[in-house]
């Protein structure tokens, strides 16, 4: 099982990434997936989800309106468009796949927002 994060990197206050997670070893269309992040110091927070089928997501309070998450079960592959970039939106971004049975996770990626 893998779960490979991409596309973080440094970017300006209010500038756009887009991360990307691609998943391998499971059947990706049986599972939720979610994106949560950890800032220094801080807990690991839940950022975004999105179910099965793609047709509900969640967000938390800070990001509504700036990220979206999205799926392409054919690709096996997530993601998470990061508009309007704020410097508290540095962290690790983490990939996670849960079923009612299992919880995948990858290994990480950098964002750092910063002038």
């Amino acid at each position: 099982v893998q779960l490979v994060e991409s596309g973080g990197g440094l970017v300006q206050p209010g500038g756009s990434l887009r991360l990307s997670c691609a998943a391998s070893g499971f059947t990706f269309s049986s599972y939720v997936m979610r994106w949560h992040r950890q800032a220094p110091g801080k807990e690991r927070e839940l950022v975004a989800r999105i179910t099965v089928a793609g047709g509900t997501t969640y967000y938390l309070d800070s990001v509504k309106g700036r990220f979206a998450i999205s799926r392409d079960n054919a690709k096996n592959t997530v993601y998470l468009q990061m508009n309007s970039l704020k410097p508290e939106d540095t962290a690790v971004y983490y990939c996670n796949a849960l079923s009612f049975t299992q919880d995948y996770w990858g290994q990480g990626t950098q964002v750092t927002v910063s002038s």
